[in-house]
């Protein structure tokens, strides 16, 4: 027997096991919590970490490797855009949003996340010019997506082929990790170079608050109401200065955005949420209270969320209304909340689908239709569908 057991007197099952936990327990388990910490730290303490993260888990989520990791210009998924290729017309029938002071804002845009290809830099510049060289002129990104100096480029590219930067309007938002009076106030211009812009059409904060994240607010032991409102202090300035031309916010609750509009500074021009047939409770109270303050809205999620795609084409209302009106699935709940006067922002890579996405205007739903697509709702597989209440999970 081994000298361990006859000293104990244990059996050599007995030993294995003890020696089993101890390794278990004396340095798998330590191993755990010292890499969770270390994650958990990293989160909290680096500013670009869940954008880091979140660029590298959808590429791999769509079998693509991380471009963040193995570089750019490996991945596949945007054709390449022909040398003597020139801007097409806009969309006929084209409709818009008025903003304040006036400007409008394209009501079918592209939107440059959650994609593997929106990651990539090479791909998005190509993204980019193929859309605007289109006929598409609203893009829509965020500092968290880590891509807006290849957004840039693509501009660059589009305003060669003889693309007026006068019709582009270009959406971008501020992170969490960056709200926050100074911090806010030096992070609007790098905006302008990484984007290569003089002006910015629009320019969000992206959601009420996120947890773990270290910001200025956090260091100094600010609330994160009043944390938004020294952003939106921040922001005001910035419109007053003429660098962004119209501010507005995410993904925010009518209490988030009662805080903004108590201060009395610039109007909340835009709120970027969550929309669909299949929206909660609270995506409805954000849309009235928009409605009734003269707030303009952007749509995502048109089908109900990445993962929900496929579970939407099941549904066979839609589908009996999209044949009759011969149109994909998609193109009709775009148009579904393009008439209910969003802006819409479908993201892809595919310049077919760019048109198609473009044509949302080149039909209309009846009235009739429209609210039976409104009910859904109130139907058993409404809940079924992806609920982001960013609104009531990040106060």
């Amino acid at each position: 027997q081994p000298l361990l057991a006859v000293i104990t007197g244990t059996t050599s099952k007995q030993t294995t096991t003890m020696g089993c936990a101890g390794i278990f327990f004396g340095w798998i388990i330590p191993f755990i919590i010292l890499t969770a910490a270390t994650f958990v730290g990293w989160l909290s303490t680096e500013p670009q970490a869940f954008s880091q993260l979140f660029a590298t888990i959808l590429p791999l989520q769509q079998l693509e490797l991380p471009p963040l990791l193995f570089g750019h210009g490996k991945m596949k998924g945007v054709p390449t855009v022909p040398d003597d290729m020139k801007p097409e017309p806009r969309p006929e029938n084209e409709l818009f949003l008025t903003l304040p002071g006036g400007y409008q804002m394209p009501q079918s845009g592209i939107g440059m996340c959650c994609r593997a290809t929106a990651y990539d830099d090479v791909l998005v510049r190509r993204t980019i010019l193929w859309y605007l060289l289109l006929g598409g002129r609203q893009i829509d990104t965020a500092q968290l997506y880590l891509n807006h100096r290849a957004i840039g480029l693509g501009i660059q590219d589009a305003m060669e082929r003889g693309v007026p930067r006068s019709e582009i309007f270009v959406t971008t938002k501020v992170a969490p990790a960056y709200f926050g009076y100074n911090t806010t106030m030096a992070t609007v211009p790098t905006f302008l170079e990484e984007l290569r812009l003089e002006h910015i059409d629009l320019v969000l904060m992206h959601m009420p608050s996120f947890p773990l994240i270290r910001n200025e607010c956090s260091r100094s032991g600010t609330s994160n109401q009043k944390c938004r409102q020294e952003t939106w202090k921040a922001l005001s300035e910035h419109r007053d200065k003429g660098l962004v031309r119209n501010i507005g916010v995410s993904n925010f609750a009518p209490h988030h955005m009662k805080d903004i509009q108590e201060l009395g500074l610039a109007p909340i021009a835009n709120n970027q949420f969550l929309w669909n047939p299949f929206a909660s409770p609270l995506q409805h109270e954000i849309l009235e209270y928009c409605q009734a303050h003269g707030i303009a809205t952007t749509s995502y999620f048109s089908l109900g969320g990445t993962a929900m795609k496929n579970h939407a084409a099941e549904i066979e209302t839609l589908q009996a209304m999209a044949t009759k009106y011969g149109v994909s699935l998609y193109k009709l709940l775009l148009r579904w909340s393009v008439q209910q006067g969003f802006a819409v922002i479908p993201g892809t890579g595919k310049p077919p689908h760019m048109k198609d996405n473009l044509s949302v205007y080149s039909f209309e739903i009846s009235a009739e239709d429209m609210e039976i697509i409104g009910h859904l709702k109130d139907s058993t597989v409404a809940p079924t569908f992806q609920a982001m209440e960013v609104g009531k999970m990040f106060d």
